[in-house]
């Protein structure tokens, strides 16, 4: 049996796969399917589908996840964000067997209120802005806001804006990590 925190109010249906050291707060429900990695946390009025979940997710209040979602490592779900599953919703419709998948990359931090379209791709560490709508890919360490959501900038792992210099490089002291912007794509030099 895993070593989690369950609160009384939360549901855990039976076949639920939960890693040690989680948390799951007020009014909460896991579906029977879910997978959820070590050491998460999932607030309150949370839902978890039958869905991957990685460790050391953050889940904050009022978030819902759908099947079709996957959750990598280290992501922040903030307040009331939003994930779908159907591009087409229709209540007299069934559309079950068409959930597209929704892939949330290793790092990822969506602020409060912002929604995530089904069938992106969320690229590591990317960081989408309060209120955003994602409709569409976004780059590993991109900075991303507004309706519909745009890449205005770069952020590096340790959530810090990026300023490159003339030679297109920027250094993280607190990480000693060194970036290079590479034709609109940013990585970390080795």
């Amino acid at each position: 049996m895993s070593d989690f925190i369950a609160h009384k109010t939360c549901i855990i249906d039976s076949g639920a796969k939960i890693g040690s050291g989680t948390k799951i707060w007020h009014f909460s429900h896991v579906m029977p399917g879910a997978i959820i990695g070590k050491n998460c946390s999932f607030g309150q009025n949370v839902f978890v589908g039958n869905v991957r979940i990685g460790n050391n997710v953050k889940v904050q209040n009022n978030v819902s996840i759908y099947d079709g979602v996957e959750i990598e490592d280290d992501v922040f779900c903030g307040p009331s964000c939003v994930f779908t599953n159907v591009i087409n919703p229709r209540s007299q419709i069934n559309r079950r067997g068409d959930y597209l998948k929704t892939l949330i990359s290793k790092g990822v931090s969506i602020g409060a209120n912002a929604t995530i379209v089904c069938g992106v791709t969320l690229g590591k560490y990317s960081f989408i802005g309060a209120g955003s709508v994602v409709n569409r890919n976004t780059k590993p360490f991109s900075l991303n806001v507004g309706v519909p959501a745009k890449t205005i900038g770069w952020i590096s792992r340790n959530g810090d804006t990026m300023n490159f210099d003339e030679n297109n490089l920027y250094y993280c002291e607190a990480l000693n990590e060194k970036y290079r912007l590479n034709i609109n794509e940013v990585v970390i030099e080795k």
